[in-house]
């Protein structure tokens, strides 16, 4: 896909702040410091459009970037060891979830997970919800450029198994720094907002 623009048009701490128009959504889901601001600033080519940090759970906001005028990326809080304050936390679970739930944009969902960890039980839960409530989901596996190919091969196998991913599901090993993975996520992105 061709990116002719990419701006952050709003943050949100609630559901009734999210923009309105139908543009169609894809969102970023993963645990913190797994590496969901690299793929998304990897995907539109943009170097500090989303800001990264070595310090887990940055993102205590729904982010949502405007691509191409056409579609959002939204980048979803991070989940798991974030050190924040705990009612920042709580606050978090609810959020994630009524997005998730009740957002008719939302097309489909980038699970994120570290290629070079086993998934989390949080990870786990979040496939299965997502499998659950029939929302489209594909898992991008990555820090893949971390691994030598057997090594990948080997750990791609151990995220299926963990997340009981079905033969048909996909997994997306990617690498924000080689962009391993980049196109082959769009085009599914690009179905997903019916813009091929």
């Amino acid at each position: 896909m061709n990116i002719v623009s990419a701006r952050l048009i709003k943050s949100v701490a609630s559901m009734e702040q999210c923009p309105a128009g139908g543009r169609p959504e894809i969102a970023l889901a993963g645990r913190s410091n797994v590496g969901k601001s690299s793929l998304l600033n990897c995907l539109v080519n943009r170097r500090g459009l989303a800001r990264t940090s070595s310090t887990p759970g940055r993102t205590q906001t729904i982010n949502f970037y405007l691509i191409n005028d056409r579609f959002y990326l939204v980048d979803l809080p991070g989940y798991g060891y974030a050190r924040v304050p705990e009612r920042v936390r709580v606050r978090w679970g609810p959020l994630i979830e009524g997005y998730l739930s009740r957002r008719p944009e939302l097309k489909g969902v980038v699970q994120i997970v570290d290629l070079r960890h086993p998934p989390t039980e949080q990870d786990v839960q979040l496939y299965g919800w997502l499998q659950y409530h029939r929302i489209p989901v594909v898992v991008a596996a990555t820090k893949a450029d971390k691994l030598s190919k057997n090594q990948a091969i080997k750990q791609l196998s151990v995220v299926r198994r963990t997340l009981e991913l079905q033969e048909e599901d996909t997994v997306i090993p990617f690498s924000a720094q080689t962009r391993q993975g980049r196109d082959e996520l769009w085009k599914l992105i690009g179905q997903w907002v019916e813009i091929l």
